[in-house]
């Protein structure tokens, strides 16, 4: 099972922009089964009020899926990406999940918010296990759900094969794989964990995507700051950056 996370900092509010640099982005992980991308990869993530983000956010099947449908059909992988999501009648700090041959699989709306989520955004309810072919059964995830209790028990319970971690950690000077791995402690899978880096509007994000496998095992970081795609391998535990 080969699996990437891409890391990168957003244009904040420009979408265009994002997008065909995410695109670039996403295509460099060839000969992948998933590519996860960062929670609100395409809008930047510091907004004061829903009126803000509202014009820059989509539909589940907007400009962010057709982008990302194509380079999933292009790699042969699954996609993971999160994204401001305009539903019908709220606005939702979402990830999209889309398959091999580019079809909109499932939409997670992330059930715990924070507080710079708390400005605009509705929390979701639901929390997804996906069948996706070869990596077993998947689950999306945003950010503070590694803060969430609930999230911990669902991994304990369900015990999904892979999470795909779309995050905008903010950088509190902690050493947060460790709080990572004791969060995941009684889960079995792999974690791939998409970050975002950079200062935005005066929030500082951590950077740091990484993969972890069973008993918290530490396949490979990229680094606090710059784009880059992070690949591990399972069967090897190798890592390289792209």
């Amino acid at each position: 099972m080969k699996l990437a996370a891409v890391q990168y900092r957003p244009p904040h509010g420009r979408p265009e922009q994002a997008r065909e640099e995410l695109r670039a982005l996403v295509l460099r992980a060839e000969d992948v089964d998933l590519v996860v991308c960062p929670e609100m990869a395409t809008t930047g993530y510091v907004f004061e009020n829903a009126e803000e983000i509202r014009p820059l956010a989509e539909k589940a099947r907007g400009p962010t899926f057709q982008m990302l449908s194509e380079c999933a059909k292009t790699l042969g992988a699954w996609v993971v990406c999160g994204f401001a999501e305009s539903g019908n009648h709220a606005l939702y700090n979402s990830a999209m999940t889309i398959s091999p041959s580019g079809e909109l699989v499932n939409c997670y709306r992330k059930v715990l918010l924070y507080e710079l989520d708390e400005t605009w955004a509705e929390a979701g309810e639901d929390r997804p296990v996906i069948q996706a072919g070869s990596l077993g059964r998947l689950t999306p995830a945003i950010c503070m759900d590694l803060n969430d209790d609930r999230f911990g028990l669902h991994l304990r319970v369900k015990q999904p094969d892979v999470v795909a971690f779309c995050t905008n950690w903010v950088d509190e000077d902690l050493d947060i794989l460790s709080y990572w791995r004791m969060r995941l402690f009684g889960w079995q899978g792999w974690m791939v964990a998409s970050d975002r880096w950079g200062t935005e509007r005066g929030v500082r994000f951590y950077g740091r995507s990484a993969i972890l496998g069973p008993q918290g095992r530490v396949l490979g970081v990229l680094p606090a700051t710059g784009d880059g795609v992070l690949y591990g391998e399972t069967q090897t535990g190798k890592t390289e950056l792209r």
